[in-house]
């Protein structure tokens, strides 16, 4: 007699509420998947939806809105705006302490009994060739005086010592014979700059005729402390204040502007940044090691698109942009930022050959966001990964059940 032993199978229900948990899971797995952002299709909807609410542009690179951004972003430039040199050096101001010589020629008159110079020879007469006298030192006053015996209160602020030497003369001129003057200034205390900030020796450093540099001044001052290509110098000309990378002033000989009495420079530490995210060979903050850096070379730095992942027409700029680089057009109902910024995604579509010249053109700020949307069929990869899993799990499951 042969006996049979039943074998354990799981219920048709059961079988399928187990499919239907496994599909769940299949898609909540896809749900939660990890990303690295956005795709370029959420970008954009989630740009259009938001618009009205935020006022966020977004702007489509080619050509003309390249060399747009470009020009509105160009720097204010020392030479530009302060201009390429200033000869103000030798002008005597308030607190400057000055010599005054007065020389007579004979026969002396106003200054007869004064020191006077002679000549002696051989079988000569000692003959006098003139009378002179030197004022004590003194200093100009806060009104910009300074007196002198006989011909009362010269103005000296503002005045070159050959101008002030001049109307001297020309006051005693009628009193002394002939007269002439000579006028030195013996402390600079009024032709100086003054440097702070991130150098290695703060202070005021005098000017002379020579016309100092920016360059030299700062040198002057022992250097920044920190790398050249993470400062920025800031000049500071009565209201006027300009401020520029270094590395921008040391590669560019017309931003190393002459400096003027009263000049304040500034050096600060500002390392200049954008952020890399997405499909991109890095993700990270990354230095902006140079004053002209453009979406080509950005890209070259964070290693490119990754082929596997990245949506070749999804490259986006996030940027709070300077209104003047956008098209009127676009800043109706735009809503600018407390520091009149407007928010502005750039999108750029590498499909397109001529995009790699226009990115040659388009500058990278500081603290821009760089983002590469991940390509849809990365999104289609790892959902069909996910399935096949669960839906292998769940095979194998089965069979071992029904066994």
């Amino acid at each position: 007699m042969i006996s049979s032993t039943p074998s354990t199978r799981l219920p048709r229900n059961a079988v399928k509420l187990l499919s239907a948990a496994a599909m769940a899971l299949a898609l909540s797995g896809c749900m939660s998947a990890g990303a690295s952002g956005p795709s370029a299709g959420r970008v954009m909807r989630a740009s259009a939806q938001s618009i009205e609410q935020s006022g966020i542009k977004v702007v489509d690179v080619d050509g003309y809105v390249a060399r747009r951004v470009a020009l509105a972003n160009r720097p204010s430039l020392f030479s530009d705006q302060l201009g390429p040199g200033f000869a103000g050096a030798t002008v005597i101001g308030p607190g400057d302490v000055i010599d005054i010589s007065i020389v007579e020629a004979p026969p002396a008159v106003l200054f007869s009994g004064a020191l006077a110079r002679t000549t002696i020879s051989d079988n000569v007469r000692p003959t006098t060739v003139s009378s002179g006298i030197e004022l004590p030192q003194q200093m100009v006053d806060l009104n910009g005086l300074i007196s002198v015996p006989f011909a009362g209160s010269i103005r000296a602020a503002g005045r070159t010592p050959q101008q002030i030497a001049a109307d001297i003369v020309s006051r005693l001129r009628g009193k002394a014979h002939d007269p002439q003057a000579v006028v030195r200034r013996v402390t600079n205390t009024s032709s100086t700059v003054s440097v702070l900030g991130e150098v290695n020796q703060s202070g005021r450093i005098p000017l002379t005729a020579g016309g100092e540099r920016l360059l030299e001044v700062l040198a002057t001052a022992g250097g920044s402390r920190q790398a050249v290509s993470k400062s920025v110098v800031q000049v500071t000309r009565g209201a006027q204040t300009v401020t520029l990378p270094m590395a921008m002033v040391v590669s560019d000989a017309s931003q190393n502007i002459v400096l003027a009495p009263g000049d304040i420079v500034t050096v600060y530490y500002q390392p200049y940044t954008f952020t890399a995210l997405g499909a991109s060979g890095t993700n990270a903050e990354v230095p902006l090691e140079g004053t002209d850096v453009s979406l080509s070379q950005a890209l070259g730095r964070i290693g490119g698109l990754q082929d596997n992942r990245a949506d070749v027409k999804g490259v986006f700029i996030f940027r709070f942009e300077d209104p003047r680089a956008l098209d009127p057009a676009l800043l109706v109902n735009a809503k600018a930022t407390p520091e009149g910024k407007i928010p502005v995604i750039y999108r750029v579509d590498m499909t397109n050959p001529a995009t790699f010249l226009v990115a040659q053109n388009f500058p990278i700020k500081n603290k821009d966001v760089v983002y590469i949307a991940n390509s849809p069929l990365t999104d289609f990869a790892k959902f069909t990964n996910i399935v096949a899993s669960f839906t292998y799990t769940l095979v194998n499951l089965g069979t071992t059940i029904t066994r």
